[in-house]
């Protein structure tokens, strides 16, 4: 965990025990090394809970992604701009994240924190959220810090109730107002939306009028929009 956050500060931080053992080993030893350490940097070690931590039902993995509007994205670009911050496997490491973020109502500009169960990637195109979709709620300034806390709380504490569904959240920040959403994979299983749709207000607390719109990943792609033709809230 440590490591991840000094990542962030910090892109010289690295296995700082291997590093030692280089400095101890002739050239050739070196580049070996430095050629296995890049081999396993794609395979990354595991996230688990810490000793007499509390573990969560599964990994998830902080996302955050800023571009400039206007300009057209395709998916590779996107891919290009969300950046991982790190991932987590207990309340406790999730704690630790989460202090050292800044709350969605003081990002400025164009920007996202997207949080997904580890292993899916915040775009339409990815395996798990291909044939799924997202319910879309609309705040006005001064509530996406609020509403961002409480959804992705009773998402990582499994309130939705609905197994393995849940693929991820997200929060995006705009001009004018911003955005929540809440992911899931089968945008065809209509009992299961409408589950995700009541257990949202509930968390939420939304006034009884709040619209609440749901968009298939299908559509997005069509559209190259995650909220193009969707309602505007009061």
């Amino acid at each position: 965990m440590n490591n991840k956050f000094d990542a962030l500060k910090d892109d010289d931080s690295g296995d700082h025990d291997q590093n030692e053992e280089n400095s101890t080993q002739k050239d050739g030893e070196k580049e070996k090394t430095e050629r296995d350490k890049g081999q396993s940097s794609s395979k990354r070690k595991a996230v688990v809970p810490g000793p007499a931590e509390h573990p969560l039902q599964y990994n998830y993995t902080f996302w955050y992604s800023r571009r400039t509007p206007g300009r057209p994205t395709s998916s590779q670009s996107y891919e290009q701009n969300i950046k991982q911050i790190g991932t987590f496997a207990s309340v406790e490491q999730f704690w630790r994240f989460y202090s050292h973020m800044v709350r969605p109502g003081d990002l400025t500009g164009h920007s996202d924190f997207h949080l997904f169960k580890e292993g899916i990637k915040p775009m339409w195109e990815d395996d798990a959220n291909k044939n799924g979709g997202k319910w879309i709620i609309r705040l006005r300034k001064g509530l996406a810090s609020r509403c961002w806390e409480n959804l992705i709380l009773a998402m990582l504490g499994e309130q939705f109730m609905v197994g393995e569904e849940i693929c991820g959240a997200v929060v995006s920040v705009r001009f004018q107002e911003d955005i929540i959403s809440i992911w899931n994979k089968t945008a065809s299983d209509q009992a299961t939306t409408a589950r995700i749709r009541d257990t949202l207000r509930r968390v939420l607390n939304l006034p009884p009028n709040t619209i609440m719109e749901y968009k298939t990943h299908t559509d997005s792609i069509k559209d190259n929009s995650s909220f193009r033709n969707t309602k505007i809230t009061l």
